[in-house]
């Protein structure tokens, strides 16, 4: 079981030490991340539950969704992770130790860009199997999404990850491991790696700021879209919302972060680069819809999925 120590000076919050694992029995072990992950994910699960009551789509449908876009989501965020981590994870000549490790999520790494991707495009196509509007669909699973990564960003803090550059700010973020990684990637110098260790400079704490990015967002789309129906004028107008807020808050939260998966190194973070896409998509697609809507009085557009109606022709094999 892993352990590492962790202070707030500046908040007045001495060390106190951060297990990896809840508990541990001989060889097994249940690992704070893993059980944050899941906690995040039923709470979505259940908050998509009451929105599908509200809207009248049955249980089974929720089951079938989670059953496809939960696991399809984990597996894209780990793969997303992992391809761009490759050379970490590959042992030459171990081919089943090198398995090992990208499997072993539970020690950290996962993409939330990954997971996202891939959980809409099982969520596209179990919509589209089941003939329930997509749109509709992606409004529920928007907020649902922000909360998991609000709660799940927690696991990076119990393996004390995801973290940002130095910072003599209020509320750093201060620990062994993190004076180490500070120094070994050359962002701090001899002295600044002695004021590290004596809580004198600290990391940007950035799993929280995203974590209270994701929870704001969460809220305020709520309350705005979803409790106030009258200001929801469009089929994934609470879908768009969310991409322009997560894309906007990772854009320059990324930017504080050290252990950024890089397309070019030193050049281009993967994260920012799909933060500004999703951020600029989520423009495009409100600006389209609202448009649209207050010109034709359409709240229903693009990604629209149903299966083109037979004419009674078509049906008795007519041309």
């Amino acid at each position: 079981m892993k352990e590492n120590l962790v202070s707030f000076p500046g908040l007045g919050i001495d060390e106190f030490t951060v297990k990896s694992a809840v508990f541990q029995i001989g060889k097994f072990s249940l690992s704070w991340y893993s059980l944050i992950i899941t906690t995040g994910i039923i709470l979505a699960v259940l908050y998509v539950w009451f929105r599908f009551k509200e809207a009248g789509l049955s249980i089974d449908d929720l089951i079938d969704f989670a059953l496809i876009v939960i696991p399809s989501g984990i597996v894209g965020a780990r793969l997303y992770y992992v391809i761009f981590e490759f050379d970490h994870y590959l042992i030459k000549g171990d081919f089943w130790g090198t398995l090992k490790g990208i499997v072993s999520v539970w020690n950290g790494g996962l993409a939330i860009y990954g997971g996202v991707i891939a959980g809409g495009i099982a969520a596209v196509l179990v919509a589209h199997h089941k003939k329930i509007k997509l749109l509709k669909i992606l409004d529920m699973l928007a907020p649902a999404v922000m909360m998991a990564q609000s709660i799940g960003r927690w696991g990076n803090f119990t393996n004390v990850e995801a973290f940002g550059g130095p910072t003599t700010l209020p509320w750093r973020m201060c620990s062994p491991k993190i004076a180490k990684n500070l120094y070994y990637n050359d962002l701090i110098t001899d002295s600044g790696y002695f004021q590290a260790v004596a809580g004198e400079i600290g990391a940007h704490p950035t799993f929280l700021y995203e974590s209270l990015w994701n929870l704001i967002g969460f809220l305020v789309i709520y309350f705005v879209f979803v409790r106030k129906k009258k200001l929801h004028k469009i089929d994934g107008q609470i879908f768009y919302s969310y991409l322009i807020w997560y894309g906007l808050g990772r854009l320059w939260i990324e930017g504080l972060r050290t252990d950024s998966l890089y397309l070019i190194d030193g050049v281009i973070r993967v994260s920012q680069l799909v933060a500004l896409l999703s951020l600029l998509a989520g423009i495009g697609l409100m600006i389209f819809g609202l448009v649209r809507y207050f010109k034709y009085g359409k709240g229903e557009m693009i990604l629209k999925i149903e299966r083109p109606k037979k004419t009674v022709e078509q049906k008795r094999g007519k041309k």
